[in-house]
């Protein structure tokens, strides 16, 4: 990997995990083992994790930083970590992506050059934005003048190329916001290893 190829990553782990009754969503096990520790795993060619939220047991070579104040939501969470990034390029992800693989974040990343990035679509053909491989400097541009909350309203007028997990059961983009979301991951992991 090259200079100019070379990526960091931020990981996204700071949110209240209301819909799961502020139960502490990174740590939750899927399959055995937490998200956010399958999150690290597919950025684990990052040259540098950086991790938005708590400390985190099962990321111990995350250089981690919180937002001012904690919990104020996706953008600030964003701004903090991208001040910590170096590489040209970085993946910006949830924290509850059970699925996601390393595979799914070179996807990304081959998908984002000559673009200002690259972002998963879903089923409905909506961006989800937490799964992400950006131009470190286009986003930072972006930041610079963007007064807004929403990470839509910051990353959609970047125009990034939009990737499908086409024909998956277990797509790059689903997320854990609900306990049935988790139990739905713990059983298609079960299935795929039995």
């Amino acid at each position: 990997m090259t200079t100019d190829d070379a990526y960091d990553a931020v990981i996204l782990a700071g949110g209240a995990a209301s819909r799961l009754r502020g139960a502490d969503k990174p740590g939750l096990l899927v399959g055995g083992r937490a998200l956010v520790e399958r999150v690290g795993a597919a950025v684990a060619n990052a040259r540098r994790i950086v991790l938005v939220g708590p400390d985190r047991p099962e990321l111990p070579a995350a250089v981690v930083v919180r937002e001012d104040p904690p919990g104020a939501g996706p953008v600030p969470a964003l701004r903090a970590g991208l001040a910590r990034v170096e590489a040209s390029w970085v993946a910006v992800l949830a924290a509850d992506l059970p699925f996601l693989t390393a595979d799914d974040v070179d996807a990304l990343h081959r998908r984002a050059r000559g673009r200002a990035g690259a972002v998963y679509v879903d089923d409905g053909d909506r961006p989800q934005w937490l799964t992400g491989v950006w131009r470190t400097s286009a986003l930072r541009d972006a930041l610079t003048e963007y007064p807004g909350a929403s990470l839509r309203g910051l990353m959609a007028p970047l125009d990034p190329a939009r990737v499908r997990s086409a024909g998956r059961r277990r797509p790059a983009w689903y997320d854990c916001d609900t306990e049935d979301d988790v139990a739905q991951a713990s059983r298609l992991i079960e299935e795929n290893d039995a």
